[in-house]
């Protein structure tokens, strides 16, 4: 198990890009700015009053002295504590221009002072208007100069005649509570009347109250946190550098010591494995918790370290020769299609068949040399299926209404005997396969579940099809695919649900088709894409060298299942688990499989990411059958949380950020979704550029020259992969070539980049 990013990269909370941003002071929202939550208009406000009432039985308008004492009553209910009503918002007196005082030249002189300012002040908080003490409650002292305090008051009333009020229109009830004074800086020169403390906050609201703002002072004094760590590069990096990338053909060949018969202890929640001398401490998994995970305390026992488990001690082991080569050759009427090759000097023409039968039999005498113990069948397929039986040196022949028998065929192949080792049956095999012929049909679809039932009896064994156009029997017919939309359908889940069912009986399919052809490589490759095959077209005197290739590619386990866990602060990306654990099914292990997987920090959920410098667990769990026994390999790694965007990406490996993009901008493609595929591969693109900027290595930009010539035919060349369907105009089908290269780039590695 190897990382991406010697880090756990977490981005950095909007908090802190606030605090960075202001220079590490946080303003409140100011009072003067509109409400956050906003107010729909109740009524229209009412006419205003006549100054004469024109018929005499109209009654008049109450006297100035009856709403003065209704005004001073309301303001006696306004200071009580706790109380709340609707407030105008607009048209306050207070805030109009003052007229200046008339200046007596009798009167005595007077020293000179500043004109009085008026503050821009929350609606419901007033000046002092009146500074007579016979007329106003005696405010509080306090020991600011510079501040002076501030009361409720009621507008409602006090506005003249003439005014026109809003508070029918737009109305908010004042917050019960204590809050704070509002300070201004000295340097501001506004001066302000007294005011009583406001009323205290109930313990269900925030601490400071909206209508609040902190200044900053030029003598602030200095904070008690720590300053941010300076960084070459500050801002949050894009795509994803939190990546794992599992080698799993070099892990699973590898002799380690006997497993361990025990059972593994695991957590019966979210499965993941515990030492066996941790069984009476850990009380709470540490991955499926919803507590702070960043105590170094909580950290799994099993932290660097690698674990065996044999999970079924019973279990036989079997041996590697016993396994199955099956060649399904297309020997159909298009077979006979004729090339020009040159040999020895000389230009002859060469069918397509007879390239095919040279290919197997090099391939069939190699094999006798070096693995003599290997088993070898072979299945021809035209208007008929034919298995070659090794064992009794016979043929057996399915024609006919059997073709279209589902479960006809399934049974006639486990009923068939399995071949002898190559060392017994080699001349039989280059005795048929020299006398091969092409004519009728293809039923591709009929033999290719004839082989795969055969094979799945010997798990580990390889079919290996190759044919040089589409199948045209009615079972797994791709011919007819732009006329009969059912047909289509019915030939899609029958390649579908073939290649489940190889995977699952660890059978590993290859297609291989012929140069010039098409052969519906989107569909038929569904049986390579899902067993860990491969999908090739080759030219004619190319076969044997692409034959070879892939009977060397050896088969190191099979039932392969990948499972990553994390904390419940992080999160599995683009899994089918989506959470904290994510699961994949990888089937059949060959000596190159290479897989990467990608998690990252929690959005818009409770739980909290994990913080800067705390130290998060990742444990990889490997499911898989060797030698016939099932077997569990566990790794618990630790790795240490940063939101520092310049130690990311200097502990950056582009190699597995390369891959993992190409991994998966090739699975989404191979299933269609292009702009999918582009988005993916573009967010990766700057995070590598960006490493590249930062570390200024020249090997970098070699590397990533060749990626970009890699990724050209996702991001620029797709319409020349794509061929449109007669039967859906608007829908997009992968061409063979199209087909076998994402295919091929969705299960590449390291070293085929």
């Amino acid at each position: 198990m190897e990382f991406a990013c010697g880090f756990v990269y977490v981005p950095p909370s909007l908090s802190r890009r606030e605090v960075q941003r202001s220079g590490g002071n946080a303003a409140k929202r100011s009072a003067l700015l509109p409400p956050v939550k906003a107010f729909r208009p109740r009524r229209a406000p009412p006419p205003p009053p006549p100054t004469q009432p024109a018929d005499p039985q109209v009654k008049a308008p109450p006297s100035p002295k009856a709403s003065s004492q209704k005004t001073s009553g309301q303001q006696e209910r306004n200071q009580k504590v706790g109380s709340s009503k609707p407030v105008s918002l607009f048209n306050r007196p207070e805030l109009q221009p003052r007229p200046e005082a008339d200046s007596s030249p009798a009167g005595p002189a007077s020293p000179a002072t500043p004109s009085r300012k008026t503050a821009l002040l929350p609606p419901f908080i007033k000046p002092t208007a009146n500074p007579d003490p016979s007329k106003q409650p005696e405010p509080p002292q306090t020991s600011s100069n510079n501040i002076q305090p501030l009361w409720y008051g009621d507008t409602k009333h006090e506005s003249g005649p003439n005014m026109e009020t809003m508070e029918d229109l737009y109305s908010y009830t004042l917050p019960e509570g204590r809050g704070g004074e509002v300070k201004l800086p000295p340097d501001r020169g506004i001066a302000l009347g007294s005011a009583p403390p406001l009323p205290p906050r109930p313990s269900f609201m925030p601490p400071t109250p909206e209508y609040v703002m902190v200044l900053p002072s030029p003598a602030a004094a200095p904070s008690s946190k720590p300053p941010l760590p300076a960084s070459k590069d500050k801002g949050p990096l894009p795509g994803n550098p939190n990546i794992v990338l599992i080698s799993l053909g070099k892990l699973l060949s590898e002799e380690r010591e006997v497993p361990s018969h025990g059972k593994p202890i695991m957590c019966s929640e979210c499965g993941s494995v515990l030492d066996s001398e941790a069984k009476n401490q850990v009380k709470v998994c540490y991955f499926c918790q919803s507590e702070d995970l960043t105590r170094p305390s909580r950290l799994p026992v099993s932290v660097q370290k690698d674990d065996v488990f044999l999970l079924n001690p019973g279990e036989q082991p079997q041996s590697t020769a016993d396994s199955l080569l099956l060649f399904c050759i297309d020997t159909s009427g298009s077979m006979s299609i004729t090339s020009e090759v040159s040999e020895s000097g000389q230009n002859i023409q060469r069918t397509r068949l007879e390239f095919v039968q040279e290919a197997v039999l090099q391939c069939v005498r190699k094999l006798s040399h070096q693995q003599p113990e290997v088993r070898v069948g072979l299945i021809t397929f035209n208007f008929q299926v034919t298995v070659y039986e090794c064992n009794s040196f016979q043929l057996y022949h399915l024609s006919g209404a059997e073709l279209n028998d589902k479960s006809f065929l399934m049974e006639a192949a486990a009923g068939m005997a399995m071949p002898l080792p190559l060392s017994q049956t080699k001349d039989y095999l280059e005795r048929h396969i020299s006398g091969l012929s092409a004519n009728g049909e293809t039923a591709l679809g009929p033999a290719a579940l004839v082989a795969v039932s055969m094979a799945s009896r010997l798990p580990g064994s390889k079919v290996i099809i190759c044919t040089d156009g589409k199948a045209n029997a009615k079972l797994g017919n791709l011919e007819d695919e732009d006329n009969d939309a059912r047909a289509l359908l019915s030939s899609t889940i029958f390649y579908q649900n073939l290649g489940e069912s190889a995977a699952t009986q660890g059978v590993t399919v290859s297609v291989l088709s012929i140069e010039g052809t098409d052969c519906r490589l989107d569909e038929l490759g569904r049986l390579a894409d899902r067993t860990g095959g491969k999908v090739v077209i080759a030219s004619p005197n190319q076969l044997h060298s692409e034959f070879e290739e892939i009977i060397e590619n050896r088969t190191v386990a099979t039932h392969c299942a990948v499972t990553l866990l994390v904390p419940k602060s992080l999160r599995l990306k683009g899994e089918r688990e989506v959470g904290h654990k994510g699961t994949r099914e990888v089937g059949n292990v060959n000596t190159d499989t290479e897989v990467t997987m990608q998690f990252g920090a929690q959005q818009h959920t409770e739980v909290a990411p994990p913080a800067c410098g705390s130290r998060v667990a990742v444990q990889l769990q490997v499911r898989y059958r060797r030698n016939g026994q099932a077997l569990l390999r566990v790794f618990t790694a630790e790795r240490e949380v940063t939101d520092d965007s310049s130690a990311a990406l200097s502990s950056l490996s582009l190699a597995i950020v390369q891959l993992s993009s190409l991994q998966a901008s090739a699975a989404l493609a191979v299933r269609g979704r292009f702009l999918d595929a582009r988005k993916e591969g573009a967010e990766q693109r700057r995070l590598i550029e960006r490493a590249i900027e930062q570390n200024q290595r020249a090997e970098d930009q070699q590397m990533y020259q060749d990626w970009v010539r890699t990724m050209e035919p996702i991001n620029r060349n797709i319409h020349t992969l794509t061929r449109r369907s007669a039967l859906l105009s608007y829908s997009e089908l992968l061409t063979d070539a199209g087909a076998a290269l994402f295919i091929t780039m969705k299960h590449s590695n390291r070293t085929s980049m």
